[in-house]
């Protein structure tokens, strides 16, 4: 028996719910399963339904990476509100990256994949990236460093890192070997990171 076809959408809805139907097809079976067939499939729409919104696999790929990114500046930036000083709001930051990275998985993994999600064709996607970077950049800018990207950088890769490790499941293994929880090693790992910053000029 065919599958309903859903025919109820707004065009705005429509895109939004294709948004969804791929990051929850991503969560399941991962990356590799997705195309616009199949996600229109786990939407409940035409097989052509997609192509209203998105001209191949890469576009909607790159509007889940764009929303990645979107939703991470968001958490960053609510994260930091009532943060005051400048190592306390280096280390909200990591501890919001790692936590989105937990929390959003299916755009994590993607986020980082620009040969699937082509940011040189959908400059939307590499914008977004930016304006994360920005929030970090931005509060390492206020320290008055003499390598604010140096710094900056070295940052996202310690949060970047520590992420990965948590989605990977690599933390599982250490936490049981250690016998202790993934978010006691994240804590203290962040607690390292704490005590390497430089203290404020």
């Amino acid at each position: 028996m065919a599958e309903p076809k859903r025919s109820s959408y707004h065009h705005g809805s429509l895109r939004a719910e294709l948004l969804e139907a791929c990051v929850r097809l991503i969560e399941t079976d991962g990356i590799g399963a997705v195309s616009l067939r199949r996600v229109a499939r786990e939407a409940g729409v035409s097989p052509g339904a997609p192509y209203h919104h998105f001209a191949d696999r890469a576009a909607l790929l790159s509007a889940i990476s764009a929303r990645g990114f979107e939703q991470l500046t968001v958490g960053m930036c609510d994260a930091l509100v009532d943060v005051s000083g400048f190592r306390a709001k280096l280390v909200t930051i990591a501890t919001a990256y790692v936590e989105f990275a937990r929390r959003h998985k299916a755009y994590f993994q993607l986020m980082f994949r620009p040969e699937l999600s082509q940011p040189e064709k959908h400059p939307d996607a590499r914008a977004a990236g930016d304006a994360a970077f920005a929030v970090l950049s931005g509060v390492v800018a206020e320290c008055g460093v003499a390598d604010p990207d140096g710094l900056a950088v070295s940052l996202w890769a310690f949060a970047h890192g520590l992420a990965s490790l948590a989605i990977d499941g690599q933390l599982d293994h250490r936490g049981e070997l250690a016998d202790t929880s993934v978010d006691d090693l994240i804590a203290r790992a962040v607690g390292f990171l704490d005590a390497a910053l430089p203290a404020t000029p």
